[in-house]
C-alpha cells in the first residue's frame, strides 16, 4: 500500500522537471561565487526547497486537469488522470508538501527567498485554477515562475543580479513556452484532438505561435549576447599580455554566444522538422546536440568566469 502511494506521488512529482530549478544557480554562478566555502550545499538545499514546491504544484495541477488529461495520448497514464492515485489523497498529499516545504524555507532561509517561494507556489496555484486557459497570459506565467527562480537563488547567499540576466531568463522560458504549445498543436492535430485537451491550443493559431518563437529566439541570443558583453572578465593580465593590442581588452564570455545560438537553432529544428518540442526537459535530456551544446556551454562559461 506505502510502495503503491510513493510510486503514485513520484509519477505525479514530476522529477524530470526539476531541471527548471537550476535556474537558483544562476546569479552565484555567474557573480563567479559558487564555489565560495558554504555556497554550493546552500544552494542544494534551495535546489530541493523550489523543487519540493514545483512538484506539490503539479500534483495540485493534475487534479485540476484529470478530465482533460484522459483525453491526452500521453497524459491519460498520469496516476491521477488514470484513476491510480485518488483525488483527495493527491490534494492532501500536495497541501501538505507545500505547507511543510515553506515551513522549511521559513527556519532555514531569510526573507527574500521565503517571500519569493511563497510567490512562486502562488504563481503555480494561479496558472492551475485561471492563467492556464488565458491565452499568452500561459506563456508569460512560465516566464514568471523561471524569473522567480532567478531572483530566489539570488536572494540565497544574497548576491547582486544583472539585469541583463533576467532579461535572458525571460526570452528563454518565453522560446519553450511557445515551442512546447507549438508542438503540442502539431502532435493533437495529427491526432485529431486538438479541442479536447489543453483549452488555450484551440487558440493559439499556428502563424501566432510560429512569430513568437521567432520574437523568444531572437530576443533571447540579443539579451544574452549584450550580457555576455557587459559582464564578461577580461582575464588573466598574462593573457591580455599574449594578445596584440587590437584585442586588448577582450571579452571573453562573448565566445559562449555562438553556443547559444547553436542551441536555439537546435531547439527550433526539433520543434519545426524533429517536432518533439512538446517536452523541453526531455530535450534536454535525450537529445545529443542539444545535451552537447549545454555541457560545452557550462564548461566553456566556467572556465571563463573561474579559471581565467
Amino acid at each position: 500500500m506505502l510502495y503503491r502511494y510513493l510510486k503514485n506521488v513520484l509519477g505525479s512529482a514530476r522529477p524530470r522537471q526539476w531541471l527548471k530549478n537550476l535556474a537558483l544557480l544562476a546569479a552565484p554562478f555567474f557573480r563567479a561565487e559558487i564555489l565560495n566555502a558554504g555556497v554550493l550545499p546552500r544552494f542544494i538545499t534551495a535546489f530541493i526547497v523550489f523543487s519540493l514546491l514545483s512538484s506539490a504544484a503539479y500534483i495540485f495541477n493534475d487534479v485540476v486537469d484529470r478530465s482533460r488529461d484522459r483525453r491526452h495520448p500521453i497524459k491519460k497514464d498520469r496516476p491521477i488522470a488514470s484513476g491510480r492515485f485518488s483525488v483527495p489523497a493527491a490534494l492532501l498529499t500536495s497541501a501538505i508538501l507545500a505547507t511543510g516545504t515553506l515551513i522549511f524555507a521559513a527556519a532555514n532561509f531569510n526573507r527574500y527567498f521565503l517571500g519569493t517561494a511563497i510567490a512562486f507556489t502562488a504563481l503555480q496555484l494561479t496558472y492551475s485554477l485561471l492563467i492556464r486557459n488565458v491565452i499568452i497570459m500561459d506563456a508569460l506565467w512560465v516566464a514568471a515562475a523561471f524569473v522567480l527562480r532567478v531572483y530566489a537563488g539570488a536572494f540565497v547567499l544574497p548576491t547582486p543580479i544583472s539585469s541583463w540576466l533576467v532579461l535572458s531568463t525571460i526570452g528563454l522560458s518565453l522560446l519553450l513556452a511557445f515551442g512546447k504549445r507549438r508542438s503540442e498543436r502539431t502532435l493533437l492535430s495529427k491526432l485529431h484532438r486538438r479541442l479536447l485537451t489543453r483549452e488555450t491550443l484551440r487558440h493559439y493559431p499556428d502563424t501566432l505561435l510560429d512569430s513568437m518563437i521567432a520574437m523568444s529566439a531572437t530576443y533571447t541570443t540579443l539579451a544574452y549576447s549584450i550580457f555576455s558583453f557587459q559582464t564578461s572578465p577580461t582575464g588573466s593580465k598574462f593573457l591580455t599580455d599574449l594578445l596584440p593590442e587590437t584585442l586588448s581588452s577582450p571579452k571573453w564570455a562573448l565566445l559562449t554566444v555562438p553556443v547559444v545560438i547553436y542551441g536555439v537553432a537546435r531547439y527550433l529544428y526539433i520543434v519545426y522538422e524533429k517536432k518533439e518540442g512538446e517536452s523541453p526537459e526531455k530535450v534536454i535530456l535525450t537529445d545529443l546536440p542539444i545535451l552537447g551544446t549545454v555541457a560545452a556551454w557550462v564548461i566553456a562559461t566556467f572556465i571563463i568566469l573561474y579559471v581565467l
